[in-house]
């Protein structure tokens, strides 16, 4: 870890904390982590890269570990978050990256590449497909709608119910819960009970792929800054359907490889499949490559780092 360097980044008017790993002249790539994450969710496939002749980057996102949290929960929407990474480019005096994104930094991903499509040569995405805007339907209804009150999404609305869950136990608890979830189900607690059931099990015994001080790095930073900065993404699920009305239909157009474990619970979700083997390239019509990790969960990225690292190189190293 002593080739990864950290420093801070005044941003779109926030701090935030860069990781970054490689020569700064080499052609850069830019990791974005997902929920619960930080930037080291990506430490190996930072150094895989860097090892062969790129510039690895990744930051804390808006409301994560050292980066600025600011209030109110309203400047959590794809276009904030997607206005930070342009203006971090521009700090950095980049022009163009390789983007790679995963879970909510997967999502994020998709909107820069629709937003911002000048600054990204090629994306290789993982976990969580493109989901077209429905312009009927805002988000979290649809959502409900298609699972009902008691998916996760809808629970964790309200703010401060999944803030005083995920204070209820240890954050040790709360993260070796996430890292380690295996059910292909959609997440649902029903209504009646409170999220703090998602820890109340028996005590869950890591894999080799996520060490106790892995998880111990991840619970001192969300110690530090609590889970609402994350949680905010999803309260602003509804608005930013409302801001991106005029994308609407939009289509990426940037070069594309996706990359999802087929142990994932994402790929289990009604009509993801087939998404992926028919609808996909309407949207994504530069869609390159489509690989399904046998046997990898959500977290591939610390289950299988460096065969995902595998992946990522094979496709960039094509520009």
């Amino acid at each position: 870890m002593d080739q990864i360097s950290h420093k801070q980044l005044t941003v779109n008017g926030i701090s935030m904390h860069v990781a970054e790993a490689g020569e700064a002249s080499a052609p850069a790539v830019l990791f974005l982590h997902g929920f619960p994450e930080l930037w080291y969710s990506w430490r190996h496939q930072m150094l895989d890269v860097a090892a062969k002749g790129y510039r690895a980057i990744a930051p804390d996102l808006r409301g994560y570990g050292d980066t600025d949290s600011p209030p109110p929960s309203a400047g959590y929407t794809f276009l904030h978050i997607v206005a930070d990474l342009v203006a971090l480019l521009d700090a950095l005096g980049l022009e163009q990256v390789f983007l790679v994104g995963h879970d909510w930094g997967a999502i994020i991903a998709w909107w820069f590449c629709l937003l911002r499509p000048d600054r990204i040569k090629a994306l290789v995405n993982t976990s969580v497909i493109f989901q077209p805007r429905n312009p009927n339907v805002k988000t979290i209804q649809g959502y409900r709608d298609a699972f009902g009150d008691a998916f996760y999404m809808c629970r964790f609305q309200e703010e401060g119910k999944a803030e005083a869950a995920f204070a209820s136990v240890d954050t040790k608890t709360v993260m070796a819960a996430f890292m380690t979830t295996r059910d292909p189900k959609p997440p649902c607690i029903p209504v009646e009970l409170g999220l703090d059931v998602l820890f109340k099990g028996p005590a869950v015994e890591l894999p080799p792929w996520i060490s106790p001080e892995d998880i111990s790095y991840y619970a001192a930073k969300f110690d530090k800054t609590g889970f609402t900065g994350g949680l905010n993404y999803y309260r602003q699920m509804d608005l930013s359907w409302e801001l991106t009305a005029p994308w609407t239909g939009a289509q990426i157009k940037v070069p594309v490889k996706f990359v999802i474990g087929d142990l994932d619970l994402t790929y289990s979700f009604p009509g993801v499949e087939e998404f992926i083997n028919g609808g996909f390239k309407k949207y994504v019509p530069l869609l390159e490559e489509i690989v399904v990790m046998k046997g990898v969960g959500h977290f591939l990225n610390e289950e299988s780092p460096h065969e995902l690292s595998q992946h990522i190189l094979t496709f960039i190293n094509k520009f």
